[in-house]
C-alpha cells in the first residue's frame, strides 16, 4: 500500500532507484549501492539503460522508496529543494560522527553546502567555526550563527585551533593543504571531505595524522532515511537553505556568477519559467 496520497507534498532527491538488496542498501545507505545507485540526473536507468534527466524535468517516475516527506509550508518549497542534495550531504557526516552538545565542529568554505552546515550544526548543539578564505564572508557566516570565523590565510587564527576540533567538514572542491585542518583536529577527530577538485589534493602527512590517530574520511550526499530524519529536523527547527529563486532562461548567466561565487547561497529555478520559453 502506498505512503502517498494524491496532494501530498514530497521530493525526489539525488537519486530515484537501487538495487535494494546489497549491504549498503540494506543499512538505509542507497547512495553505496554495490550495483550502482540510479542518479536522478545523467544516469543510466538499471532496467531500461536510458539517461535519466529528472533534473529539468516538471515530472518524474520514481519508485515509492525514493519518495520523501515534506512538511516544510507549501511557500518553502523552493528554499526546501536544496535541502535534499546540500542539506543532507552536510546532515549525513554531522550525524555519522556524532555530533551534538559538546561538539566543536569546522566548517571549511562559506558556499551552498558550507552555509547548511553551519545551520545544521549549530541547531545540533555544536560549536561551531567557519573556516573562509574570504574576509568579506565573515559578517555573512556570523549571521548564520557560526561561534567564530577562522580567516584559513591567517596563520594565527589557525594555530589558535590546533588540537581542538572533534569534526571538520571540508567542502572546498579546488586541490588545497589539507595538513592545515588536520592538525586542528582533536585526539580521534576526523576530517570529513563532501567537496570534490578537478586535480587531487596534495598528499597529506602521515605524521599529522598518527599524532592524534586523526582520520581524513570522505561522505556522499546521505541515504532516503537520514535525508527523511534530516528533512524533519529541519521543518521542526525552521531550518532552509538561503536561495536566489531564477526563471530557466537566465541560466546562463546563473552559471557564470556560480563561477565567481556570486551567490548566497543556492540557485534554484523555477520550473514555470521553462513552460513559459516552450510557449515563446
Amino acid at each position: 500500500m502506498s505512503r502517498f496520497k494524491l496532494g501530498d507534498l514530497v521530493g525526489v532527491g539525488c537519486m530515484v532507484d537501487s538495487c535494494q538488496h546489497c549491504k549498503a542498501c540494506g543499512s538505509g545507505l542507497e547512495q553505496y549501492c554495490e550495483n550502482v545507485t540510479t542518479w536522478t540526473y545523467n544516469s543510466p536507468d538499471r532496467v531500461t539503460v536510458d539517461i535519466t534527466r529528472g533534473g529539468y524535468s516538471d515530472s518524474i517516475v520514481v519508485r515509492e522508496e525514493f519518495v520523501l516527506n515534506i512538511r516544510h509550508e507549501a511557500k518553502d518549497l523552493a528554499a526546501v529543494a536544496p535541502l535534499l542534495c546540500a542539506g543532507v550531504t552536510m546532515w549525513s557526516p554531522l550525524k555519522h560522527w556524532g555530533v551534538g552538545p559538546g561538539s566543536k565542529v569546522g566548517i571549511v568554505g562559506i558556499g551552498g553546502l558550507g552555509h547548511m552546515g553551519i545551520k545544521l550544526a549549530y541547531a545540533l548543539g555544536a560549536r561551531v567555526v567557519a573556516f573562509t578564505t574570504s574576509e568579506s564572508k565573515r559578517e555573512a557566516a556570523l549571521s548564520l550563527g557560526v561561534d567564530e570565523v577562522v580567516n584559513s590565510r591567517d596563520a594565527g587564527q589557525m594555530a589558535a585551533h590546533a588540537g581542538t576540533l572533534d569534526l571538520i567538514i571540508n567542502t572546498v572542491a579546488v586541490p588545497h593543504d589539507l595538513d592545515a585542518y588536520t592538525s586542528l583536529l582533536g585526539l580521534n577527530g576526523t576530517m570529513a571531505l563532501v567537496g570534490i577538485p578537478e586535480d587531487p589534493h596534495p598528499s597529506p602527512s602521515v605524521a599529522t595524522l598518527l599524532g592524534g590517530r586523526r582520520s581524513i574520511a570522505g561522505s556522499l550526499i546521505g541515504g532516503i532515511a537520514e535525508t527523511q530524519r534530516m528533512l524533519n529536523f529541519c521543518a521542526t527547527h525552521g531550518i532552509l537553505a538561503d536561495i536566489e529563486t531564477i526563471r530557466m532562461q537566465d541560466i546562463e548567466s546563473a552559471f557564470d556568477r556560480m563561477l565567481k561565487s556570486d551567490v548566497k547561497y543556492r540557485f534554484v529555478i523555477d520550473m514555470a519559467s521553462l513552460k513559459e520559453a516552450a510557449k515563446m
